[in-house]
């Protein structure tokens, strides 16, 4: 059974961060799925730190913007979902490329949620794993 209490699709999500950060830094959206999330981001001029490796705060970009999406779509319709903490375990560096992240919930509750998100090379390897909590506000 779907998780999403709201319209969502890759269409969708690519038309809400036209004109961002996510899209600045070249994040496709690839799929939804019944519970999670897909995307990618490449690992170029755009994405990597002097020492050509993708910089850090990239896949914690990637990690925010699926697990922000994620949590937007699966609270009720008037409510809205806010950041409070995000934190990632850089496990494998990438110097060429594409880090492709998955976001699924840990904990959809009334008031919070929190997600993981495991981000993996084009090899499949792991990368990056991020979790992210998020306060899930009422219409006021």
């Amino acid at each position: 059974m779907a998780i999403w209490q709201k319209p969502i699709s890759v269409e969708l999500l690519h038309s809400l961060h036209v004109g961002t950060a996510p899209e600045r830094l070249g994040l496709e959206f690839l799929e939804v799925g019944e519970d999670f999330i897909r995307g990618r981001v490449p690992v170029d001029q755009r994405t990597r730190q002097p020492v050509g490796i993708l910089h850090g705060g990239v896949s914690v970009l990637l990690a925010e913007t699926l697990g922000s999406c994620g949590a937007a779509y699966s609270c009720p319709e008037g409510h809205r979902a806010v950041g409070l903490d995000i934190n990632a375990n850089h496990l494998r560096s990438v110097s060429e490329g594409w880090v492709t992240g998955t976001a699924r919930p840990v904990h959809i509750g009334r008031t919070t949620q929190v997600w993981q998100i495991d981000m993996v090379n084009d090899a499949g390897q792991p990368t990056c794993v991020s979790r992210i909590t998020m306060a899930v506000l009422a219409p006021r």
